[in-house]
């Protein structure tokens, strides 16, 4: 019989968002990564990092759903690079009751979900895994809206193409000498 873990998944944008999954220990962290993607209806196209944490939320080591070529981390490594989501599994990182994950799916915004253990158990006979069991509240959107750029102070370079926007080349121009 296969152990079950049985994680919550909450977010700090929006109050009322639970998820509940149940999945096996040794599912990598690629396919939780994908299924995370699938029950909140995110597109699978953009990168996300899944780190594991500390009891205060702290991020510690950091695995990414596009592998960076860093290799194996070595085992003296104050801070280990990197690594591929694809080559862990949730059971090789899980060690202890209330285990933390951060599900980091908008990096260059940091936004993220916030993942905890709450039940480790044996799988139930006829139940297929991995499985949503608890589906409150709609997510956050997976990327922001754009907010009302027209008080946003524009960057040096859009300022300085602004002055020559009105440029009209010269056809006759001939940069040879």
């Amino acid at each position: 019989m296969s152990m079950i873990f049985k994680f919550r998944m909450l977010s700090d944008e929006a109050e009322s968002f639970v998820r509940d999954y149940e999945v096996p220990y040794d599912m990598n962290l690629a396919d939780f990564h994908a299924y995370i993607r699938e029950s909140v209806n995110y597109s699978p196209a953009e990168m996300a990092s899944i780190f594991t944490s500390d009891s205060e939320w702290e991020k510690l080591r950091e695995f990414t759903s596009v592998d960076m070529g860093f290799g194996t981390p070595e085992p003296d490594e104050e801070i280990p690079m990197p690594q591929p989501m694809e080559s862990i599994t949730l059971g090789q990182l899980i060690h202890e009751k209330f285990g933390r994950l951060i599900y980091v799916f908008d990096i260059f915004n940091e936004r993220q979900f916030f993942i905890e253990l709450i039940e480790a158990k044996f799988a139930e006979d006829g139940v297929d895994y991995p499985r949503v069991v608890t589906c409150e509240g709609e997510p956050p959107l997976q990327y922001r809206e754009d907010a009302d750029t027209t008080d946003t102070p524009q960057s040096m370079f859009d300022e300085a193409m602004d002055e020559y926007g009105d440029f009209v080349g010269d056809d006759n121009y001939d940069d040879e000498y």
